[in-house]
């Protein structure tokens, strides 16, 4: 199907800002301070574990709102129109077993 003006300049303008992003070193910066706080050398007060919190989820928010995980797959499958190509997709469940949520 093609896309139209309107979805072509949507996924520009997405790509560009992902780039920005990118760009801007929000992951690396969420990194630095998970490292600094797991580290057991630094000796770091309650207050300044409640600020890094909150920069890292605003951060991962800003993450997650304009860099989605891109959950499609793109696959190319060829074959005969005589022998059709059958395809079987699992769902898995991501809770751990013995838990009792569904």
């Amino acid at each position: 199907m093609a896309e139209t003006r309107a979805q072509l300049n949507r996924k520009v303008r997405q790509e560009a800002l992902r780039e920005q992003l990118a760009s801007q070193g929000h992951v690396q910066h969420v990194i630095e301070l998970l490292e600094e706080i797991s580290n057991p050398i630094n000796d770091i007060d309650k207050g300044m574990v409640d600020r890094y919190k909150i920069v890292i989820d605003t951060k991962l928010k800003l993450i997650g709102k304009y860099l989605p995980d891109l959950k499609a797959i793109e696959a190319t499958i060829s074959g005969d129109a005589d022998q059709p190509i059958k395809h079987t997709i699992e769902f898995i469940n991501g809770t751990p077993s013995g838990s009792d949520s569904v």
